[in-house]
């Protein structure tokens, strides 16, 4: 025999329907949770994959550096060098991670600088354009840079100047670790503590980033570019001594 149901109270009614709006509740916070450990996951796996290599690079010992004998140059004064009244401006758009620039710095400049500088011809500066290192995270192209203009502060920029491209072993390659870059400046014998301060102050950063926005302003897209009275010079390829020399006998001959 069926029994009759035995009617549901409505504050039971209203618990159950409570009961389940919490279970609800308590479904969509966990996977609101779950998504968030996701993504916070998703980061911290990337932080390291960028991050690892650098620790690896502080991690590592300096290694070997490629000594230099420091070298005298005419009237050198921050990263300019030769006579400030000069008629003829070279001026050299450069980044220490270059190839080319390397090339131009120890096997053209000399002879410019030795030809019309030290003539008191033409007066020569060198110019910062760090951008070989735009993608990487190491940023060894502005770094070393900032160090060299750290070695300016001391009067030792040519000097920096000369070791960082002695000691050139490829593009964002650990070559210019903020270690190594260092060890550069004590091997040169500069006032470490005071290098060091300038150096991880950045203390020169809104001066190189000006020589960048200049130079991108002067049509420069690549290093190095070489400018005469400005006038860029053999754009794309890197100026021989002798396209240096004809475009400086032409400023001297016509004056401009």
């Amino acid at each position: 025999m069926s029994k009759k149901p035995v009617p549901v109270s409505k504050q039971e009614s209203k618990s159950k329907r409570q009961m389940v709006k919490e279970q609800r509740l308590r479904r969509q916070r966990q996977q609101r949770l779950a998504v968030v450990l996701t993504i916070a996951g998703i980061a911290l796996l990337l932080t390291a994959f960028l991050v690892a290599p650098t620790i690896q690079r502080a991690l590592e010992p300096v290694g070997e550096i490629v000594p230099i004998t420091p070298v005298d140059r005419p009237q050198p004064n921050g990263t300019a060098l030769g006579d400030p009244n000069a008629p003829v401006l070279i001026e050299v758009w450069s980044d220490f991670q270059c190839p080319a620039c390397r090339i131009f710095a120890q096997e053209i400049a000399p002879q410019v600088i030795e030809t019309y500088v030290a003539s008191n011809q033409a007066r020569f500066v060198y110019r910062h354009f760090p951008f070989l290192d735009d993608n990487s995270f190491s940023k060894e192209s502005d770094q070393a840079a900032n160090a060299s203009m750290c070695a300016a502060e001391q009067n030792r920029f040519w000097d920096y100047h000369d070791i960082l491209f002695a000691n050139w072993n490829g593009e964002n390659a650990g070559a210019f670790s903020d270690k190594r870059l260092e060890a550069f400046a004590e091997s040169l014998g500069l006032d470490m503590q005071a290098f060091r301060a300038c150096f991880r102050e950045n203390s020169y950063k809104s001066q190189i980033e000006q020589d960048l926005q200049d130079g991108i302003r002067a049509g420069v897209d690549g290093t190095p570019s070489v400018f005469v009275n400005g006038v860029m010079l053999t754009p794309g390829k890197v100026p021989s001594f002798q396209d240096v020399a004809v475009a400086v006998e032409s400023a001297l001959g016509s004056g401009n």
